[in-house]
């Protein structure tokens, strides 16, 4: 496997840079992809979403400075190309984000992707009931099992911020689940 520093090297090269994009789709397209998939649901809009993300990182890679680690940046794009998603459709649709995510929800069911069961559906369903950054704190962990201090690189919140948000997450989840 290729070092991170050596692809950022060949990132930026003008001669490797193809060959070195390849290789970084090949790294992160699968994480990337449940990342965004978490976020927005649906398996057609997950693949737009992370189409966009791969652009955005291609047009962007001399931007990046190495404050952080490569996947970090990678991630950070991928949630604020996700959250842009969300935002677009339910302006297009004239609706809220919340309705959005439930639209989004209720599809699940249909979506051929889909392999989960009546549980699972119930779990999506309190996931969306949460606030925006909960829910991205609580998929990243529960879901990506991603570091505390991954995440506070990605979402640019401290640490502390963040376990506070997962515990508070849990809490109101398995309220939603064992209410009735």
């Amino acid at each position: 496997m290729i070092e991170e520093t050596q692809l950022l090297e060949q990132l930026k090269s003008e001669n490797e840079r193809d060959k070195a994009f390849k290789e970084l789709i090949t790294l992160y397209k699968e994480r990337l992809y449940w990342h965004i998939r978490n976020i927005v649901k649906s398996h057609d809009d997950t693949d737009d979403v992370l189409q966009n993300t791969f652009i955005k990182v291609y047009k962007n890679i001399h931007s990046f400075k190495g404050d952080s680690k490569l996947f970090s940046w990678l991630y950070r794009i991928a949630t604020n190309e996700s959250i842009t998603f969300i935002n677009k459709n339910a302006k297009r649709l004239q609706v809220t984000n919340e309705e959005v995510q439930q639209l989004a929800i209720n599809n699940l069911a249909s979506d051929v992707y889909f392999e989960g069961n009546t549980i699972q559906l119930k779990l999506q369903q309190a996931i969306a009931t949460l606030p925006k950054k909960q829910q991205l704190v609580f998929n990243m962990k529960y879901f990506e099992d991603i570091k505390y201090k991954d995440m506070s690189d990605i979402l640019e919140t401290s640490e502390g911020a963040l376990k506070a948000s997962y515990h508070i997450a849990v809490k109101k989840i398995e309220a939603y689940l064992t209410k009735d």
